[in-house]
This record gives structure tokens, sequence and C-alpha cells, in this order.
């Protein structure tokens, strides 16, 4: 994440950073270009492609619970620095981009000088809605910490309880305004809760449990893929659907559970947040990457598609990773 939370890198949450971002790119690779399909109920009705796009939504959908569960875990520190970080990173991104277009255009149409000025809004005029909505989390973050550090475990417990009921009954049933779908600050602040309550109060892995947590991972999936078929794809793939939470609690457990340390993977795990910002600008995203993914759909076998995008997904996260690391060569803060 923008914000680094402790000195010493845990291997096993800084792979679940990497993976959860890989969700969020296999996300926007499968429903967010493809468009996911409406079973109406009826099961039998699918072809393999349609099964395809749902499944792949299932087990990919949980990429920003899970990714903004790791802020929780380690709590967010709120300073000046941590601020002036992850505002210039976005920044960079977003003028960098939209500068780098109006060099390759001659500066001329689309490129206007005021969507570059727009382009330095990160926070007010960004497509991107977990920026501010992040960002909004970090300001709350000393709040959030004291008030969750100062509950006892009954009481956390009672609270969470609170939170799940609002969030899944007001929320995510009747689509109350406040977290409809999953897209907003209350979304990120209650994932957040459980994260803390389970680096708080949470019980020591122990052998086998990984394993055990990731069996409750697939049936959890099956629950998401279940709930967009016979009720409807926006109630399935909500980020506050019940199927959702469970299955990314239980991949979030799974990897709390492994021990491992790997610099390779701590120094990837520092662009995850870059990847997003990267692919997902709207310069990057709606000039290539949506246009190809649909050509691939349109124009490749099924088999040779899921192929294609592996290596997409994979490639997109490489390279960004490396035009991070250039970044923070000449932005060491």
């Amino acid at each position: 994440m923008a914000v680094k939370t402790e000195k010493v890198r845990k291997s096993n949450m800084e792979m679940l950073r990497i993976v959860s971002m890989l969700m969020v790119l296999a996300v926007h690779v499968d429903g967010a270009s493809l468009g996911l399909p409406d079973a109406c109920g009826d099961a039998c009705s699918l072809d393999s492609r349609a099964w395809w796009r749902l499944v792949v939504e299932g087990f990919a959908i949980v990429g920003v619970n899970c990714f903004t569960m790791i802020s929780g875990y380690f709590g967010v520190r709120l300073t000046w620095r941590s601020v002036v970080r992850f505002l210039s990173q976005c920044v960079f991104y977003s003028v960098g981009l939209y500068t780098a277009m109006g060099l390759y255009t001659g500066f001329s149409a689309p490129f206007s000088w005021m969507g570059w000025w727009e382009s330095w809004m990160v926070i007010t005029h960004s497509d991107l809605w977990y920026v501010p909505a992040y960002f909004l989390l970090m300001l709350l973050s000393p709040v959030l910490n004291a008030g969750f550090g100062s509950l006892d475990r009954r009481s956390f417990r009672i609270l969470l309880a609170v939170m799940t009921a609002m969030t899944l009954w007001a929320g995510w049933w009747w689509k109350g305004s406040f977290n409809p779908s999953g897209y907003t600050i209350a979304q990120l602040v209650y994932v957040y809760a459980v994260a803390r309550y389970i680096a708080l109060h949470g019980a020591e892995s122990v052998d086998g449990t990984p394993l055990r947590f990731f069996g409750i991972y697939l049936l959890a999936v099956a629950g998401v893929v279940a709930t967009a078929i016979y009720i409807s794809n926006d109630r399935g793939f909500a980020y506050n659907s019940p199927f959702v939470l469970l299955a990314s609690w239980a991949l979030f457990m799974c990897f709390r559970g492994m021990r491992f340390q790997s610099a390779v993977v701590n120094d990837l795990a520092k662009s995850a947040f870059s990847v997003y910002l990267i692919h997902k600008n709207p310069l990057v995203w709606g000039s290539y990457m949506k246009p190809a993914c649909i050509w691939l759909w349109q124009t490749t076998p099924l088999w040779l598609f899921s192929v294609y995008a592996v290596v997409m997904i994979l490639g997109i996260y490489v390279l960004c990773a490396a035009a991070d690391s250039l970044r923070r060569s000449i932005m060491p803060w």
C-alpha cells in the first residue's frame, strides 16, 4: 500500500498484497472489460464463456477487500510524510500519464490544458474511486486505531456484529446509500475494523490452518457465483455481499497463517498500489487495456484467451512494478 506500516515487512502479507492486486487486474480484465452474463436464475442457460466470466469474477472479487484489510491489520499510521507519500504517488502517475499523452498527440485533442490541470486534483477529479476513499480512511485512521484499541474483545465483537448487520442488512440487502455495493468509505472502514480485530484479538495460527481457510474461501466463492446466478450480478459481486466478505476473510486468514520471508516478494509488493494507479488510469484503461481485452475475447478461443489473460495480468504487474521502481528512485520519501 502507499502507507508503510512497519520496518520489517512480513512476506506472507506482502504476497497477499500482490495477489490482491492481481485479483483487481483479473476483475478489470473480466467483468469490467467483457461484462458479466445475466443467468436470470437459470444456470443451465450458461455456456462455457459465461461460466468462465462468472467463476473468474467470483475468485477475484475479493481483491479490494483483502487489499484494504492489510492496512487494517497493521494499522495505518497517519503522518505528514505518509500523506505526502500517498498524494505524490497518485499525482505522479495521474499528471505523468496525462503529460505523456500530450507529448504523444502534440498537445492536441484529446489533450486539453484544463484536463491537464484537473489531473493534479487526484482527490476531487479522479476516476479511481479507491483513491479518495482510501485517503479519507487514512485521515480517519488515528481515530479508528485509538477507538478500536480501547475496546476489549467482547466490546469489539459487539461493535463488529452491529457493523456487520448494518453492512449486510441496511447496506447490501436494502442498498442503503451509505454502502449499497461496497464502493464507499463505509466499506473500507468496515473491513479495516475486521482486520484490526484480527490483529488485536485474533488467535495465532497453527499448522494446517491456511489449507482449511483456503477450503472456506473456495466454498465462499461458490456462494458468490450462486448468488450472482440466482439473484443478480449486482448482489453476487458486491464487495459487501455476505459471501464476498466471507471469502475475503478466509483468504486473508489463509495468508496470515503462512510463514516465509522473501526479499523479492517484499520488493514487488511495494509497487502494488502503483499497478492500480497506472493500469486503471483512464488513458491506459480506456485507450488500450479494455479494447485489447475485448478484441482478444472476440477473436480467440476460450483456452487461448485464458492464456493471454494470465500473461496480460502478470505482464502488467511486472511492467508497472518496473516503472514504479524508477519513481521510487526519484521520490525516496
